[in-house]
């Protein structure tokens, strides 16, 4: 596991115990487990929910060892060892062009041939043309599915959870207000700023 970039949020059963970087959460998260090992700590990745996997064994000072370890980067081979850098191959390296195997039919390839400066520019503009085009519903799709996976894991069995669900891919804000209001305080409120960036995406 590397370190999240993202702020994390920290969760002891359905009670919010600590939010912001991830060591810092970490060591909130350790006090309890020290004062009660039986304690259930969930610690979710503040924007995509992810769940972040902690090792609590030892010291405070092991478990942010183990954390920093963690977030080290893999070391690269030395400039002299011996092995030189592969030669390049055609194309235009400064911006990071790939060469990949496109399948199209005889007309399509036609049309692409035929167009101002070949079909691999055309490809592109294409592709960054359909990139503008759904980048608001892209962002409108993965804001719902990080709402959705912070409230599958944390109030997945409570009153109305699906027609919650309903609600927030349905983009129904005060339907979904309405229908989380009698959940778990903290989880609630968290899930409704997830939600948030979901119906404003």
């Amino acid at each position: 596991m590397s370190t999240p970039t993202n702020p994390v949020i920290a969760f002891a059963g359905s009670h919010r115990i600590a939010a912001g970087q991830l060591a810092l959460v970490a060591l909130k998260a350790k006090e309890l487990i020290d004062r009660n090992d039986s304690a259930a700590i969930l610690i979710f990745d503040d924007v995509t929910s992810e769940q972040v996997e902690v090792d609590f064994r030892g010291s405070a000072e092991q478990v942010l060892q183990r954390l920093a370890a963690n977030d080290t980067p893999a070391a690269t081979p030395k400039e002299n060892s011996g092995s030189q850098e592969p030669a390049r191959g055609p194309g235009r390296p400064k911006l990071g062009v790939i060469g990949r195997e496109v399948t199209l039919l005889p007309r399509h390839w036609d049309w692409l041939n035929a167009q101002s400066g070949g079909a691999s520019v055309a490809l592109r503009k294409l592709v960054e043309e359909a990139r503008r085009h759904s980048e608001q519903r892209d962002q409108l799709r993965r804001a719902q599915e990080y709402a959705y996976r912070f409230m599958s894991a944390m109030a997945g069995n409570s009153a109305d959870f699906d027609e919650a669900a309903r609600a927030l891919f349905a983009g129904d804000q005060a339907g979904f207000a309405l229908l989380v209001e009698s959940w778990e305080p903290d989880v609630r409120d968290h899930l409704k700023v997830l939600a948030s960036r979901a119906f404003t995406a």
